[in-house]
């Protein structure tokens, strides 16, 4: 079974999937595998995915969190993977479907004026490049670090994602504020080829928190995929049609991309509430007056 785990994980590494995708594939199928220790693939069967899962619902998963939507989402995860093998080996029929966890995902953005705070706050032209891709083209974290000098176009303001989440390269744009920052990182730094930033993701990380100390911002919420989620959010209130935005955004379902939709919907709510909470003060007289 380890055996056929390898050459399972070698395909899909062939097949373009990044270092981390198969890593967290790795991760999922082995836990399932020390879970039913079988040695053969005829000896699975449905009661030892079925076992597995209950006991990482009832207990978590081994050095995981204890919170229970976390260990909902890693389970659904990982119970992919886990189907993606069995399918990969033939024996599709033994392991039935999963379905996600119910509930809308929380997700967090930041304020125009905390993402203006960030960049005014940069110590330096690496800070403020950082913050300017981040929040105007909604690259993650890894497709962030994983660029090289050469996939940046300055003359057609194009970035070329070779690394992305699912294996698929693709092309995002960047707007004025990053076309500057660009420049002049590009120009002081002198790189004709290679990475576009030495870091490592705790290293970005580690960046944006203290970014965001200096800045004033609450650091929990300064992170790679809120600026992300913020630039989706800044997207669609601009006009930007969904399609577009989930082709920007690398996702293979669009459904995921609707998440954003929800948080659209809930600002246009607010900002309804805001005004009628006002506004009908005005008829607080002539209310009273159609009791009695």
């Amino acid at each position: 079974m380890w055996q056929a785990l390898e050459v399972f994980l070698t395909e899909l590494e062939a097949a373009g999937a990044s270092q981390k995708t198969v890593r967290a594939y790795r991760y999922g199928i082995s836990d399932f595998l020390k879970f039913t220790n079988k040695n053969y693939v005829k000896e699975l069967s449905i009661e030892d995915y079925n076992k597995w899962r209950l006991e990482r619902l009832r207990k978590g998963f081994p050095e995981g969190s204890n919170d229970k939507r976390r260990i909902q989402t890693t389970l659904h995860y990982y119970s992919l993977y886990v189907r993606s093998f069995i399918k990969w080996l033939g024996i599709a029929d033994k392991i039935p479907a999963v379905s996600r966890p119910r509930g809308r995902r929380n997700v967090m953005t930041l304020r125009l004026e905390d993402v203006k705070k960030l960049f005014d706050a940069s110590r330096d032209i690496v800070d403020k490049t950082i913050v300017a891709l981040l929040f105007e083209t909604g690259l993650r974290a890894q497709e962030l670090l994983s660029l090289n000098v050469e996939d940046v176009n300055l003359e057609s303001r194009e970035i070329i994602v070779r690394h992305a989440k699912f294996g698929d390269e693709r092309i995002v744009f960047f707007g004025p504020l990053s076309y500057e920052t660009l420049k002049i990182y590009m120009y002081l730094s002198n790189k004709k080829e290679g990475k576009l930033f030495d870091l490592t993701y705790s290293g970005l990380y580690k960046r944006l928190k203290t970014l965001a100390s200096r800045a004033g911002v609450d650091p929990s919420k300064v992170r790679p995929h809120v600026m992300r989620h913020t630039f989706a959010t800044e997207a669609l209130k601009r006009g930007m049609d969904l399609i577009t935005l989930q082709n920007l955004l690398g996702h293979k379902d669009i459904k995921t991309t609707q998440i954003y939709i929800h948080l659209l919907k809930e600002d246009i709510k607010k900002s309804y509430e805001n005004v009628f909470s006002q506004r009908l003060k005005i008829w607080e007289t002539s209310a009273s007056n159609l009791v009695g």
